[in-house]
């Protein structure tokens, strides 16, 4: 029996209606803060949108397009895939009325804000890309609205690459409390998975789990478009099925006073970040539109 924390790829098209293929707000979840819409164009199409008390950030997943707002024109550059680098990013603020353009699947991350920010374009080759971890828990984090990356009022996102076999989003971290060491954060886990060499379709799994006091279970095998809600809890690990690399676009926002990401380790895991410094990073990272993606 899923969770029902686990929203299976296309369970938004019918109730949202074409084109989107995952419609992620804060009342359908069930809290306060964080959205995601995924839309897809198979032929050159526009939508128009209005963005009320959220802020977004909008990004291609494959493909490529523009948005229009307030008279400009900012470019989405096209990617391939998810796997070929960081992509453009295009962020409105409150209260716009824009048209989102294009060819191909397009995410546009949400959080409900207060401030008015202007808005602005991120080219992709001013992302930060960072590697994380170390061995099989090695991936590629893409910064391009992190809370020390970019400014916003609340809105935290963020891409992560994890090569076949590894594990990511571990040790188990959770940050469900706005204290000196954690803020209170509700997270998005939007998946994709690679194929494999054969065009044999990818799977992985992710997990969250709570505390006595505040207990939640989820363990999900997870496929491309599925999404994982994760309210409150340790979360971790997302795991990629050898042979198979994943994706996932991490969308986060919170009600506390500061926007931040500051995480608390699982105790019985947080040894395993000592480990690291003694293993070298996994040799097929970083993933970037000009390198050949192996197994």
């Amino acid at each position: 029996m899923h969770s029902k924390l686990y929203i299976p790829a296309g369970s938004a098209a019918e109730t949202a209606g074409a084109p989107y293929l995952v419609d992620i707000t804060p009342a359908s979840a069930g809290w306060a803060e964080s959205s995601l819409q995924v839309v897809e164009f198979p032929a050159p199409q526009e939508i128009r949108l209005h963005t009320g008390g959220t802020e977004v950030m909008i990004l291609p997943l494959a493909g490529g397009g523009s948005v229009h707002c307030d008279g400009e024109i900012f470019e989405l550059s096209p990617r391939a895939s998810v796997f070929d680098g960081p992509a453009d990013m295009v962020y409105l603020g409150i209260d716009r009325s824009y048209t989102l353009a294009g060819t191909g699947r397009f995410a546009i991350c949400g959080a409900r804000a207060t401030a008015s920010f202007p808005n602005r374009r991120v080219a992709a080759a001013d992302v930060a890309v960072e590697l994380r971890g170390a061995g099989n828990c090695s991936r590629q984090v893409h910064n391009f609205g992190t809370a020390t990356a970019f400014e916003a009022d609340s809105l935290i996102a963020c891409e992560v690459i994890t090569p076949g076999g590894n594990w990511s989003s571990y040790p188990a971290h959770k940050h469900d409390e706005n204290t000196e060491v954690e803020t209170q954060l509700e997270e998005i886990y939007y998946f994709e998975i690679d194929d494999s060499p054969a065009g044999t379709p990818g799977f992985g799994y992710h997990r969250v789990y709570g505390t006595p006091q505040r207990p939640i279970e989820v363990l999900e095998e997870v496929r491309s478009g599925d999404v994982v809600l994760v309210p409150h809890g340790y979360h971790g690990p997302s795991i990629a099925a050898p042979g198979h690399h994943m994706y996932y676009l991490n969308v986060m926002a919170g009600s506390g006073p500061e926007r931040a990401w500051r995480i608390c380790d699982d105790p019985d895991h947080t040894w395993l970040r000592g480990s690291w410094e003694h293993q070298q990073v996994d040799p097929r990272l970083p993933f970037t539109a000009a390198s050949t993606r192996g197994a």
